[in-house]
């Protein structure tokens, strides 16, 4: 029980700095982190395939979209 708190006060709380970070690269590195713990989260709910899709897509693709398009667009700025 007390893992699935820290767990979830852990997701709000980097959700929550991701909103609000004024760095993109750390907010899509927060907003990873998050669904990381979503997926665990997940997990621990016997929800292994759901858990699965979390991992890779929110956490592994979107993110990686995410950081690409920063850099790429930080390039055309300089």
């Amino acid at each position: 029980m007390s893992i699935d708190l820290v767990l979830f006060i852990l997701m709000i709380g980097s959700t929550v700095y991701a909103i609000f970070s004024h760095r993109l690269l750390n907010a899509a590195v927060a907003l990873g982190l998050s669904s990381a713990l979503l997926a665990i989260i997940f997990f621990r709910l016997q929800a292994p395939f759901a858990a699965g899709f979390e991992l890779s897509v929110g956490a592994g693709l979107i993110s990686l979209l995410f950081i690409m398009a920063i850099s790429l667009a930080r390039k055309g700025k300089s």
